[in-house]
């Protein structure tokens, strides 16, 4: 991993995996660990770093060198196998074994073992480099290249012990276990060692000892039930080689096994996808395998909605068409019939201004809460904390800001001023009509009409009197179409601003981090999927 974990922590892809499908995998799991910091448990963070900072840590070594290691039980044959494939007597039987906590190897081709010896951690004094010895025969040639290891009993009583297997198990390119009739079926090596290891079933061989001490019509349905043992720790593929070390038997396929092994060059990389395979499955586990999935936008709206509704938008949106449409519509219309409209109780309405009412903040706290839960179902157990917090943890802030900045708004429950425009020249055409009419039926009573001035074959007062009145009734009708237009806009414009404060303080204190947490788990899944390849 890159800068994704800490310093002390951070897994080396740039060294031997830069540009590799090794290298992808890596990647991948410091992206999810990434992702992880801060939500999953920084000790196993930690723990699956160190993991695959040691896997990788061998591609930098040697890789004309295969480490092959050589495990068991008390009593399972394991160092008679060990020293049947040496060909030496390297390593004590039974009752004479060392109580030594070392493992002990034996290096076929010594150029470039040292520094993978050294890693692995093996004393001078417990290396034996085989192609030194004088009475290396011929047939050795094929396992050049091989750093066969035999480990301590994983069984013993002795803690030193324990450690040993399991440092060296988690890092041997290739192990091969050798169970014993007897014991094949032991927890001790099926729950601490093959069910923990299901992803590495490619790196590993069962070799079951003894078996010259099994009737030969017993033989194969004890191979058998140990494949199914191996299935049912997650290791349905991992070859069951029947031998006896003592007598010579299935030694010859065990040995050719592990060559084909050898001759691929594979086992080192499996090893290491195995073990990023392996960390990848304990973040999955910790963080969770549910498929990231993101809020729909429709989703969000509708939580706007609902909060707009508990804020009373609507109703205040409604209350500002009707009040403003109103009140321009009085301004608008011929007054004489806007005088004979006017009734107390519209009055009292058309004087107060529209306001937003108090929110109702639980049901803002509902609205917020059934997201946060439905978020939430979406993620992992790692996430869930955290997409709730995140989601809820401002909910006292969020209505605190809504009930202020809402109440805060313009509604624009002013009249524009062209609306007193309209109301001057309904009075100034009414005076006008007025006082043409009355002028003309002064000018009648008095008989002196005839020395009226004409205009287009009328007396002027008539002309002021009829001009004024269809005038005054053209701009009512124009004023209509303009006021309901006034009030539309004025209400779209109110909604506008009240919605967008709603939005504003959603996207700020619930959607945004709630996304980052959604964000978050959905690097995780891709960076646990790009880890498992």
């Amino acid at each position: 991993m890159t800068q994704g974990l800490d310093d002390a922590t951070k897994v080396p892809s740039d060294l031997a995996t830069r540009g590799t499908a090794i290298g992808a995998k890596v990647a991948g799991l410091d992206t999810a660990a990434q992702a992880a910091r801060g939500r999953l448990d920084d000790a196993l963070l930690d723990d699956v770093a160190a993991a695959v900072e040691k896997s990788t840590g061998r591609l930098r070594l040697s890789a004309r060198h295969t480490v092959v290691a050589i495990a068991g039980a008390t009593g399972s044959g394991k160092s008679s196998t060990y020293n049947s494939l040496t060909g030496l007597e390297l390593s004590s039987v039974g009752i004479r074994r060392p109580t030594t906590s070392w493992a002990t190897a034996v290096v076929w081709g010594s150029e470039g073992a040292g520094e993978l010896l050294e890693w692995l951690g093996i004393p001078p004094r417990h290396q034996t480099m085989r192609d030194s010895m004088l009475d290396t025969p011929r047939s050795d040639e094929d396992f050049d290249g091989v750093v066969l290891l035999d480990l301590p009993d994983h069984d013993s009583t002795e803690v030193s012990h324990h450690l040993e297997v399991d440092r060296l198990v988690a890092t041997a390119d290739l192990m091969v276990w050798i169970l014993d009739p007897q014991k094949y079926a032991d927890a001790a090596v099926h729950d601490r060692y093959f069910k923990p290891m299901s992803t590495h079933q490619d790196v590993i061989l069962v070799a079951l000892n003894h078996i010259d001490t099994v009737p030969p019509e017993r033989r194969q349905s004890m191979i058998d039930d140990v494949r199914r043992l191996l299935a049912a720790d997650g290791l349905p593929d991992v070859p069951v080689l029947p031998i006896s070390a003592r007598e010579g038997i299935g030694m010859t396929e065990l040995r050719q096994e592990i060559l084909r092994r050898v001759h691929d060059k594979q086992s080192t990389s499996r090893r290491v996808e195995a073990d990023i395979a392996a960390a990848a499955v304990r973040l999955e586990q910790a963080g969770g395998t549910t498929p990231a999935a993101d809020l729909a936008p429709s989703r969000i709206e509708d939580v706007e909605d609902r909060v707009a509704d508990a804020a009373g938008v609507s109703a205040v949106v409604e209350g500002i068409e009707r009040t403003i449409g109103e009140r321009a519509r009085r301004a608008a219309t011929w007054p004489p019939l806007a005088l004979l409209g006017r009734r107390g109780d519209d009055e009292m309405t058309l004087s107060s201004e529209p306001k937003v009412a108090p929110l109702d903040r639980a049901s803002v706290d509902t609205t917020i809460r059934g997201l946060a839960d439905e978020a939430a179902a979406g993620v992992g157990p790692g996430w869930t904390r955290h997409v709730l917090a995140a989601a809820t943890g401002r909910l006292d802030t969020v209505g605190e800001r809504l009930d202020r900045e809402l109440r805060g708004v313009d509604l624009g429950g002013r009249l524009p001023a062209w609306v007193g425009l309209v109301r001057v020249l309904h009075w100034l055409l009414l005076l006008a009509a007025v006082g043409g009419f009355v002028w003309w039926g002064v000018a009648a009573v008095q008989g002196s009409t005839g020395d009226l001035t004409e205009v287009a074959g009328l007396p002027l007062p008539a002309v002021l009197g009829i001009g004024g009145l269809v005038l005054g009734l053209v701009l009512a009708v124009l004023g209509g179409m303009l006021v309901r237009g006034l009030a539309r806009q004025r209400a779209e414009a109110a909604d506008e601003r009240l919605r967008g404060i709603v939005h504003a303080v959603l996207d700020a204190d619930v959607v945004q981090p709630l996304g980052a947490e959604l964000a978050s788990y959905a690097a995780f899944r891709r960076g646990i999927n790009a880890a498992r390849g």
